[in-house]
C-alpha cells in the first residue's frame, strides 16, 4: 500500500472510528473505566457531617481552625492496546477480514480514550514483540497509530500471547487498562495472564469469523495455514472429520471462558460479520453496572 492509499485509508477509518466514539461510545468509555484513584483537590473549612478522618491537621493548627481535605477523583488513564498481528488474522468469508476487524476496534477504543484525555499505548505482538508504542495523548498520536495498524508487516506469522502479556508486565509498570485485541487461537498463556490481571485491568477482545465455528461439508480442500506455512488436504465431506473440529472450536471456546472468568478479565466476543458497536457497547454496560 502506497502513501496515497494509506493517507487515504487512515482518513476513513478516523471519520468513522472518531464520530462512533463521541456519539456512542465516550459516555461509556467514561463511566466504564475508571481513574487511578482519590487525588487531593483542596482543603475547606469542616462542616458539620464531614468525616473527622479528612482532617487536615496542619492546616487546623496553622488556622487554629478545623479544615478538611476534599478528594476528587483522578480520571486520568493510561490504556495500553495489545494487538496480535500473527498469520491467522489473515481471515474471514463475510463483511471484513478479522485483521480489519482488529483495526477499527482499536481505533475507536483509542479516540474514546484521547476524548477522556487518557493516554494510549500499542502493544503488536505475534509470537514475539513486533513494535511497542508507549503511551502517549493527542490526535497525531492516534493517527500514527491508526498508521501502524493498517500498514504493519510482522516479521513472523505465528502467536504466543503469554509473550506479549510478559512484556506488557515489564514495560507498564503503573496500572493501566490494558485490551487484548486477538483470535486467541493459542493456549498455555494461562499464568501470564493472571499475573498481567493482578496488575492491571485487563479486557479481551476476541475476533472471529462466523466460518471458524464450524467445518463446512466441502468435499476435499486444500488449507492453508499461514502461522506455519503448511499446506493440507482435508477431507471436508468426512462427517467425523466436521465432528472433530466443531468439538474443538467448542473446547476453545470453553477453555477461554473458563479462563477469562478466573482471572478476572472482562471479554467480548467480535463476529466479522457483524457490527462491533453491539458488543463493545454490551461490555461497557456490564462494566457499568458493577461500579
Amino acid at each position: 500500500m502506497d502513501a496515497k492509499e494509506i493517507f487515504k485509508k487512515v482518513r476513513q477509518i478516523e471519520i468513522k472510528t472518531r464520530g462512533l466514539s463521541s456519539q456512542i461510545f465516550s459516555g461509556h468509555y467514561h463511566s466504564s473505566f475508571k481513574g487511578k484513584g482519590m487525588a487531593f483537590s483542596e482543603v475547606r473549612e469542616y462542616q458539620y457531617g464531614d468525616d473527622i478522618r479528612t482532617l487536615d491537621w496542619n492546616v487546623t493548627a496553622r488556622l487554629n481552625h478545623p479544615f478538611v481535605k476534599i478528594f476528587e477523583e483522578e480520571r486520568e488513564l493510561t490504556v495500553m492496546l495489545l494487538i496480535d498481528v500473527s498469520g491467522s488474522n489473515e481471515f474471514g468469508t463475510r463483511l471484513q477480514l478479522k485483521e480489519e476487524q482488529m483495526t477499527e476496534t482499536p481505533a475507536v477504543l483509542a479516540f474514546s480514550a484521547i476524548q477522556n484525555n487518557d493516554k494510549v499505548g500499542v502493544i503488536f505482538f505475534s509470537d514475539k514483540i513486533e513494535k511497542f508504542i508507549p503511551p502517549k495523548k493527542g490526535t497525531s498520536h492516534i493517527l500514527r497509530i491508526i498508521r501502524e495498524l493498517i500498514d504493519f508487516h510482522p516479521e513472523s506469522q505465528k502467536t504466543d500471547i503469554a509473550e506479549g502479556l510478559r512484556f506488557l508486565t515489564n514495560a507498564i509498570k503503573k496500572r493501566c487498562t490494558v485490551f487484548i485485541i486477538s483470535d486467541f487461537m493459542d493456549k498455555g498463556f494461562d499464568n501470564a495472564l493472571k499475573i498481567a490481571g493482578k496488575k492491571h485491568d485487563i479486557v479481551a477482545l476476541r475476533i472471529y469469523d462466523e466460518r471458524e465455528t464450524e467445518l463446512p461439508d466441502m468435499g476435499l480442500v486444500k488449507v492453508f495455514n499461514k502461522e506455519t506455512g503448511k499446506r493440507t488436504w482435508v477431507d471436508t465431506g468426512n462427517r467425523k472429520t466436521r465432528e472433530n473440529y466443531g468439538k474443538w472450536w467448542k473446547e476453545q471456546d470453553k477453555y477461554l471462558t473458563s479462563l477469562f472468568l478466573k482471572s478476572g478479565v472482562d471479554s467480548a466476543q467480535i463476529n466479522t460479520a457483524q457490527d462491533y458497536v453491539k458488543p463493545l457497547v454490551n461490555l461497557f454496560k456490564r462494566r457499568e453496572a458493577r461500579f
